[in-house]
């Protein structure tokens, strides 16, 4: 009876190992007011892990002697099919794809959920802060780890004005590169402008406000 206690102990100790390593993934993206937080880091990682113990250890009283089981087709499974719950989180706008970032942290929770599960404690902590470290180092002013971003920006100006020499002004001269330009008349006797533009890394977002600030013609900028 003892010996069954321990062993139920054991799994119990991975499943909320596996859980802690999620919640502290979780708690980054949840202070970056992204989709997928605590609650679903904590979750996947937790399951990830029940699905290992199950693969490896729930199969043993059916066992007979001749009749072999490989435990990494369950984990291989679960590989797949956060795969779905991955693609549900990733959308595109206009020439920006949001929610990748989060589906490959979806897809680590899984990797480090299995590897608690199956036991691999120190490979499951390690990789858990390598995680989290990739995800705060993603937001500082670290020129490598930073990529130019693709927004959308509205601007309303009037039919007698050049679009070609504001469009230099204020974006070329600023090094913002324009991705794609869609003009519509409207009835007012102005053109909208719709523009989807490339940020430089260093750009900041008190650099946005100060560029609507200059430039009144800008209606909006959709981050």
């Amino acid at each position: 009876m003892k010996e069954f206690w321990i062993v139920q102990g054991m799994y119990l100790l991975r499943l909320l190992l596996a859980a802690f390593c999620g919640i502290f993934i979780g708690y980054e993206r949840d202070n970056r007011m992204k989709m997928a937080g605590i609650r679903t880091h904590s979750i996947v990682a937790l399951a990830a892990a029940l699905m290992m113990v199950v693969s490896k250890y729930g199969f043993s009283d059916v066992l007979a002697r001749n009749v072999n089981l490989d435990p990494s087709r369950v984990g291989a499974s679960v590989i797949t099919a956060v795969s779905f719950l991955g693609a549900g989180v990733i959308f595109t706008r206009k020439q920006n794809v949001k929610g990748l970032t989060t589906a490959a942290g979806l897809w680590a929770t899984v990797g480090i959920g299995l590897a608690v599960g199956a036991g691999m404690y120190v490979a499951g902590i390690v990789t858990t802060v390598l995680v989290i470290l990739l995800q705060l180092l993603s937001h500082k002013n670290v020129p490598f780890a930073k990529s130019a971003s693709v927004e959308e920006i509205v601007i309303r100006i009037g039919q007698e004005q050049d679009l070609t020499r504001f469009l230099d002004r204020v974006f070329q001269a600023k090094k913002i590169e324009i991705v794609s330009v869609h003009v519509t008349r409207e009835s007012e006797g102005c053109l909208r402008v719709k523009l989807a533009v490339s940020f430089p890394k260093e750009y900041r977002l008190e650099d946005l406000f100060r560029l609507m600030q200059e430039e009144p013609e800008i209606e909006s900028i959709d981050i």
